[in-house]
């Protein structure tokens, strides 16, 4: 890393992405452009059928078609400068770099978001199922949505205006593919600790905090459905909650981890934390169709019946 120097200050940074793998890098384009295609057209098939399919408009399955949209809004968010850093180098300027820095926060966090309003509407169908109609209404969901928003927004807000206030001088080179908010400090002069704990703490303390209260929720709809449902109707409320809990533990497990990886970056290759990041970002977007797909009844139905539609015609 070069020296520092108190005098300069930053506003260009270049994302170095697998400074490791320099030789072979343009090798990696295939691989990765063909995983972020399959999650792009994975994703916004099942969305687009469940928006347009008249049988689908339960909240529920507007909650699974959200989903699925944020994970191309993810991918997107961080996919293209990926791509082009495989072909050369990227230059962003730190205004780019806050913009791309706020987006992975927001959609991050609003995938939480969705699995919490999910959580909720399948406690109140198993353990109040005679009110459901009146309560989970397309008021209540979009409100639940739009506190959820405000929150990410504040909190993503509060990272990226702390981060515009540091002074840039040890380097402009960040060893990553995206702007991440723990990387970027790392170049501040001065004492910029404290703000890298805000910055961690706000996307643990997030996904701590709602995953717990993500499977409290689930642990009394299970209980509730074994206790009340019974026959076909208990094998549905189970099947659709294993659905939901699957999912969460991709998405929270990664996100976790993910976290942890950069506590412990003093041990790990920066290559292996790019890759590990890579992961977090594309597995969970492309297993999600996948998962929704086969083990949603309805959905499943519905892509056949397109599907031998279109091979009829």
């Amino acid at each position: 890393m070069p020296t520092v120097n108190s005098s300069a200050s930053y506003t260009e940074f270049i994302l170095l992405g697998f400074p490791g793998v320099s030789e072979y890098r343009q090798l990696l384009v295939m691989p990765f452009s063909t995983i972020y295609i399959a999650i792009v057209i994975g994703n916004s098939a099942i969305s687009y059928n469940v928006v347009v399919e008249k049988t689908l408009r339960a909240p529920m399955y507007s909650l699974f078609a959200l989903l699925l949209a944020v994970n191309v809004g993810c991918t997107s968010a961080v996919m293209p400068t990926m791509l082009l850093g495989f072909v050369r180098r990227v230059r962003v300027s730190l205004a780019g770099c806050l913009v791309q820095m706020f987006s992975v926060y927001v959609m991050v966090m609003l995938k939480s978001v969705s699995l919490l309003v999910m959580a909720m509407d399948r406690y109140i169908a198993v353990c109040m199922p005679l009110r459901y109609q009146k309560i989970v209404t397309k008021r209540f969901v979009l409100q639940m949505l739009f506190w959820g928003l405000f929150r990410n927004c504040a909190l993503a807000a509060v990272v990226v205006i702390l981060a515009s206030k540091v002074h840039y001088c040890k380097s402009n080179v960040i060893l990553n593919f995206v702007c991440e908010n723990f990387l970027l400090l790392q170049l501040g002069c001065g004492d910029v600790s404290r703000l890298q704990v805000v910055g961690l703490t706000v996307r643990t303390v997030v996904t701590v905090s709602d995953m717990g209260i993500l499977l409290v929720s689930y642990t009394k709809v299970l209980h509730a459905a074994m206790k009340i449902a019974v026959g076909a109707s208990r094998q549905k409320a189970l099947h659709t909650c294993t659905t939901h809990l699957l999912v969460a533990v991709l998405i929270y497990t990664f996100g976790l981890s993910s976290s942890v990886m950069y506590k412990v970056e003093k041990f790990i290759s920066h290559d292996a934390q790019n890759l590990y990041g890579a992961i977090y970002f594309l597995f969970p977007a492309a297993i999600n169709p996948i998962i929704y797909g086969l083990r949603v009844k309805e959905i499943k139905d519905c892509l056949m019946k397109r599907a031998k539609r279109k091979c009829f015609c």
